[in-house]
């Protein structure tokens, strides 16, 4: 089957990850390690309170993983992440190349300039400018 791109947004247990982020990380990229995913990156997005009490959980952390797996591998993943007491809830989006692209290359470039808050959100600032700009574009190609 064809390989595709996906972006995987984990929301997690923040007690759990505050109590061990690499243990809690590494359940979430061991389910897709073992559904044969090539996870090219990943890292916790963002800590809060969420807007409505999810099973019991108000607070809940974002965990972002970049990855390429087989389509028909990801009702196995799915599966797996309803049965982990660490996953509260999972979005996959598959992306196209010039977009999964271009999420890699600002991940990469935050990864560089370090991992505390203040630098975090002008990533997310130029991630959504970078995503504007890239649909844009293939707007334009498509017509």
């Amino acid at each position: 089957m064809a390989e595709y791109l996906y972006e995987g947004m984990f929301l997690l247990d923040s007690a759990q990850f505050a109590a061990d982020p690499e243990g809690t990380a590494k359940q979430v990229l061991t389910i897709l390690e073992n559904a044969g995913a090539q996870i090219d990156a990943h890292r916790p997005w963002q800590d809060g309170r969420l807007a409505y009490e999810i099973d019991g959980h108000k607070k809940g952390l974002h965990y972002l993983v970049l990855f390429r797996l087989d389509g028909s591998a990801m009702a196995g993943v799915t599966r797996q992440c309803r049965l982990s007491d660490a996953i509260i809830r999972q979005l996959m989006l598959k992306h196209p190349r010039v977009l999964y692209d271009a999420i890699i290359e600002t991940l990469s470039g935050h990864e560089i300039q370090g991992n505390d808050q203040e630098e975090s959100a002008p990533a997310s600032e130029d991630l959504e400018g970078d995503i504007e700009e890239d649909i844009e574009e293939e707007a334009e190609v498509a017509s």
